[in-house]
């Protein structure tokens, strides 16, 4: 049998003097007895993965809502993607990959449906009660609104994890501001999930899109440097292929030169400032980071993107169509606190009915959204 101790020894002998090391964790905000088997870290993996709100990322918006289509991507694969670009690294740049993985996994828990438009919308209802930013809600989530334990709300996960999910620092009321201020640099993982986060969406976005036919195979390899160099490599190592093959080979080799150039890259930085400790790595700065070159390379891609498949009509209006849902569903609710489920009725009183609502509407799947739409406005709807 191989113990929590034996483990946190291999991380010490086996990790980079600047990784997180589970045995430094600085504990969780509710005392609990440690895990005889399992370091801190994995048990903040296991976790997230039991968690009711990783489960409803399933049913939650990349680009595509869920009845476009069974094959694109959703918060949920989304988030499996990340983690396998952020683990690929770690293991190569020699970080923590129990804790890579964990906040790859709950790095979205706090998106609401219909993707950014729904954060939109929320953050607009909400102005003037604390805002909505989908990582201060997801350490909400983590730290009060789930509730799987009886000695404590929310996950009780490591303070390193939840300081990660936050990210961007407190930016509202229910940001713990005390006990994350003054914010600190972020950690080389959190580092690398940052980055692994926008890698692996600009990439899985292209083969979405293409999929859909709102983009052009051939206009992207046309106008986009990472796409025209990828499909010349696919085509000299594969002579002859052509339509999804082409494609899919195209864009494999897109996600490994910038993960190659992702690790041969922060590799150097981190040679050059030689950082002793975590901390040391932290107060370094930006040390997880693409080329010059590349981070040039993936503006591009993303600015084509951005102009060519998020502004394209139909993603417009899908977007448009889940703004006027969600909306509707915020005003009812505020408007109407009767009409929300018991639960939150009790949690109205705690909280207050905006952010009551708000966090109701922000837990829900897409399909959810469209059926609970339904159940309050159609008058044929069973209620």
């Amino acid at each position: 049998m191989i113990t929590r101790e034996q483990i946190e020894r291999r991380e010490r002998a086996t990790l980079r003097p600047y990784a997180l090391f589970s045995g430094d964790s600085r504990g969780r905000r509710h005392e609990e007895p440690v895990d005889p088997y399992r370091p801190a870290y994995q048990r903040d993996r296991d976790r997230v993965i039991h968690c009711t709100a990783f489960r409803r990322l399933e049913y939650k918006t990349q680009v595509f809502v869920y009845h476009e289509g069974d094959y694109y991507r959703t918060r949920l694969t989304h988030s499996i993607e990340v983690s396998q670009i952020a683990r690929s690294v770690a293991s190569a740049l020699g970080l923590n990959e129990a804790f890579v993985e964990a906040l790859s996994l709950a790095h979205d828990l706090g998106h609401p449906p219909f993707g950014h438009a729904g954060g939109e919308v929320l953050h607009g209802r909400m102005d003037g009660h604390g805002g909505f930013e989908h990582n201060v809600q997801g350490l909400r989530i983590v730290d009060t609104l789930e509730r799987r334990y009886p000695g404590f709300p929310g996950l009780n996960l490591s303070f390193e994890l939840r300081e990660a999910i936050l990210k961007h620092g407190p930016t509202g009321p229910d940001a713990e501001t005390e006990e994350f201020s003054p914010p600190r640099p972020p950690a080389l993982e959190t580092q690398l999930v940052d980055i692994a986060d926008s890698t692996a969406y600009n990439h899985h976005d292209l083969d979405d899109g293409i999929r859909s036919g709102l983009l052009d195979f051939g206009d992207l390899c046309r106008h986009v440097t990472l796409l025209g160099a990828g499909r010349e490599l696919a085509e000299r190592e594969f002579p002859g292929l052509t339509g999804r093959g082409l494609v899919f080979r195209t864009i494999d080799a897109v996600v490994k030169g910038s993960i190659r150039d992702l690790v041969e890259s922060s590799h150097a930085r981190i040679a050059a400032a030689a950082p002793a400790t975590a901390d040391d790595a932290r107060a370094a700065g930006g040390l997880i980071g693409f080329s010059e070159r590349m981070a040039t390379q993936q503006d591009e891609l993303q600015d084509y993107l951005f102009d060519n498949f998020y502004r394209h009509y139909r993603v417009v209006r899908m977007m448009d169509k889940a703004k006027r849902l969600l909306g509707s569903l915020f005003d009812a609710y505020v408007a109407r606190p009767e009409l929300l489920p018991p639960e939150f009725q009790r949690l109205a009183d705690e909280h207050g009915v905006h952010r009551t609502v708000c966090d109701y509407i922000a837990g829900m799947t897409d399909r959810f959204a469209e059926m609970d739409y339904r159940k309050l406005f159609d008058p044929s709807e069973r209620v």
